[in-house]
């Protein structure tokens, strides 16, 4: 490294002003505001935002079904560019295009075992609205304002993330779309590929038709899977996953979608299953769309506390397995470039699910997230 490079790593910057999407209350817009950012600890890079995914986490936090304290900047689907570099940071530079990941520890069991969306201290990292050390580093006039929300907080112009949940992705990589592929599009592509993994040939159902479910489809197509059934009660979602790849589609609120899965499947039921909705009666039609011995997996966020119905009755002779997915279980600095390339080769085509917003539109990005006039809204700075 030369002296120049250095020089450039350890400098320390002042407290800058940014601007950021302040979250005060439930069920209320966020505030645009002036706030002060501190400068990167040793382990983290300050990033310089391009853009950022909106997420339905973002709104259920807002709302405090998970109280992450407020007032806080949200955000967890970032990409841009490093500007600034911690003391202990070796594997990042300056300049370096970065797409932004969940935060874990990278020490315990699970993410030294290669599993780390189950880090025994994600709740904490993610959820906690501070670094582990309990400081902010975000202000407003003296006032703390919580920050490091998924790792990251990335409603902002500049952020401090620590280095570990930082994916390098080339120079040229179109970073106003990637952002989703740290959060949304991981979530549902990875709780396909990583945990359920069809083979080519296979079937599977996937209840909603949100981000998080076309991006699970999208994957499945990649995968070679031949029979893929989507469930809604949206009639326009439904064509669009046609037009993406599906083969089937089941408006729930017109049929029963376990007597139409089974009826497409010839009685078997399909080999894998996917619910992205977190709404318990959902979660139950999922488990009774499998086949003997099928593999569904949950990756839809509920409220703490949330119960679903378990017909452990009659499925005790089924031989399936139920999985909770955080993340899609996915390793970010390998899981990422792998979506990368697959959408560079024409492969999975989430791009079709994005809409930009500009950052000062960020109220209205939500608005039409929740109504569903946009399936992945990204925010664009």
């Amino acid at each position: 490294m030369s002296v120049d490079a250095a020089a450039i790593r350890r400098r320390k910057q002042d407290v800058v002003k940014i601007q950021a999407a302040v979250a005060t209350a439930p069920s209320t817009p966020l505030d645009i505001r002036e706030l002060e950012l501190d400068e990167p600890r040793a382990d983290e890079v300050t990033v310089r935002l391009v853009a950022s995914g909106v997420c339905h986490t973002d709104a259920i936090v807002r709302d405090q079904w998970y109280p992450v304290p407020l007032p806080a900047v949200l955000g967890h689907e970032g990409s841009g560019i490093v500007t600034a570099v911690g003391a202990a940071v070796t594997d990042l530079a300056v300049g370096d295009s970065v797409v932004l990941a969940p935060a874990s520890c990278g020490v315990c069991e699970q993410c030294i075992t290669g599993h780390p969306q189950y880090c025994v201290d994600f709740y904490a990292l993610n959820f906690g609205g501070s670094r582990t050390d309990g400081s902010s580093s975000l202000t407003s006039d003296g006032e703390r304002i919580s920050s490091n929300f998924f790792g990251q907080s990335s409603f902002a112009t500049f952020t401090n993330v620590s280095a570990r949940n930082a994916v390098k992705v080339a120079g040229d990589a179109p970073l106003e779309l990637l952002g989703p592929l740290g959060c949304g599009i991981m979530t549902g592509s990875g709780a396909v590929l990583n945990v359920l993994r069809p083979a080519a040939g296979e079937s599977i159902a996937i209840f909603g038709t949100g981000a998080v479910g076309l991006a699970g489809m999208l994957a499945a197509v990649a995968a070679g899977a031949t029979t893929i059934i989507m469930v809604d009660i949206v009639p326009e979602r439904l064509d669009f996953a046609l037009e993406l790849g599906a083969t089937h589609t089941v408006n729930s609120r017109e049929v029963d979608p376990v007597e139409r899965i089974r009826e497409i499947t010839g009685g078997q039921g399909v080999q894998y299953a996917l619910d992205t909705t977190g709404v318990p009666p959902v979660f139950a039609q999922m488990t009774k769309s499998l086949a003997i011995r099928g593999h569904g997996a949950l990756v839809g966020a509920a409220k703490l506390g949330t119960e679903a119905p378990f017909d452990i009755g009659s499925l005790l002779t089924s031989g399936i397995t139920v999985s909770m997915v955080v993340e899609g279980d996915s390793v970010p600095r390998e899981f990422i470039p792998r979506l990368i390339a697959l959408y560079e080769r024409g492969l999975f085509p989430f791009d079709k699910l994005v809409k930009r917003y500009e950052f000062a539109d960020i109220n209205t990005a939500f608005e039409d997230s929740e109504s569903g006039v946009t399936i992945k809204p990204v925010l664009v700075f």
